[in-house]
Order: C-alpha cells, then structure tokens, then sequence
C-alpha cells in the first residue's frame, strides 16, 4: 500500500485570492464554506482584520499567536504586554481570544465569543484589601463601557496571588498579583471596541 505525505505550502505574494483560485482548480479542492452568521470568508476575514487596525497606548505591545484548536472550530489569539516606557519592565500581560463556533454554545448565547486574560503587579498593600476581586472586575466592566461595548452573557473570575519569600529569599519585598479572566459574547463582527 502507498503511503500518502501531508504537505502544507505558504505562498507569499501580491494577490493570494488569485493564487489559491488556480491551486484549488489544479487540485480539485473545493473550499469550504465560510463560518455561519458570516456571508463569506472575507467578512470573517475583517472581523479579525478589525483588531488589527485598533491602535493602542504606545506602552502595549500585541503578537498574534495561534488560537486554540479544541474549544470552537475557529479561533483567534493576541497576546499582549504593558511595559514600562523606556525600561521595557512588565507591568502587565494578558491574552485575547476570538472563538467562533456556529452552533454556538449555550452559555454563549451567541456563535462569537470573546476570553480574555489579564495578569499585573501590585503593590502589596493593595493586595490585601478585601474588595480586590470586586474593584478588579470593575475595571473590566469600566473598560468595556468607555469603548461603548456592552458584554452580552458576560462572566469571569478575579483571583490575587500573595507571594512571600523566606529563608535565605526572605530579603525579597512581598509580592501582589491580580488576574482577571473574562468572556463575553460579540453581537455583531466589529471586534475592534472589545479589544
């Protein structure tokens, strides 16, 4: 029996549309159809593309990385950091991720979800105030409403993280961490105001 080798091949050129037409006609591939609640591949294409155009404070730094493969048949991922202006120290990290998934789910309440992941550094006094959770899930909120967004079936966690060293690391200061895990359902493909 023969055996068959998978060959995946990138094209870097100036009119992909044109080039993957001619592939598909050589090798008789039929394209699949583009992602329920979107007419055609280019208008997921620009829900995605939407993110990109977002501009941000200089201090974040966005990297598309690949989504994950199990949750919902089509997936996007950034990652993100603030940094510190002219020292590049951390001051937070995160991730945003795009989930589509036609069928939807039923605690979406919608086929486009978005997750995020949020992780910063605090001051140790801070850290030990009771209402972190509640204050943490409030900038969520907050940061959602000045970009005009609404998150639809919204829901998430606010975990603190208290660090202290001992023995011959007892000399390190006390260390806080707050992070926020969030998702929501995206009513339309205008991702960009999420972001």
């Amino acid at each position: 029996m023969a055996s068959v080798k998978q060959v995946q091949v990138t094209f870097d050129c100036a009119a992909p549309e044109r080039v993957a037409r001619f592939w598909c006609e050589v090798l008789g591939y039929v394209v699949p159809p583009p992602p329920e609640g979107f007419a055609t591949w280019a208008e997921f294409d620009r829900a995605l593309r939407s993110l990109r155009a977002v501009r941000l404070r200089p201090e974040v730094h966005l990297v598309e990385v690949p989504g994950p493969g199990r949750i919902a048949p089509y997936t996007a991922a950034l990652t993100a950091e603030v940094r510190v202006p002219k020292t590049d120290d951390e001051l937070a990290s995160g991730r945003f991720v795009v989930l589509h998934d036609p069928a939807g789910h039923e605690g979406w309440d919608g086929t486009l979800r978005l997750v995020t992941m949020a992780r910063a550094h605090l001051e140790a006094d801070l850290g030990a105030d009771d209402l972190l959770a509640e204050v943490a899930w409030t900038w969520f909120d907050d940061a959602l409403a000045d970009a005009g967004v609404v998150p639809h079936a919204a829901g998430g966690t606010v975990t603190r993280v208290l660090s202290r060293s001992f023995g011959s690391l007892a000399d390190r200061p006390a260390e806080v961490e707050v992070e926020i895990r969030a998702s929501w359902t995206a009513l339309d493909g205008d991702l960009a105001p999420h972001l």
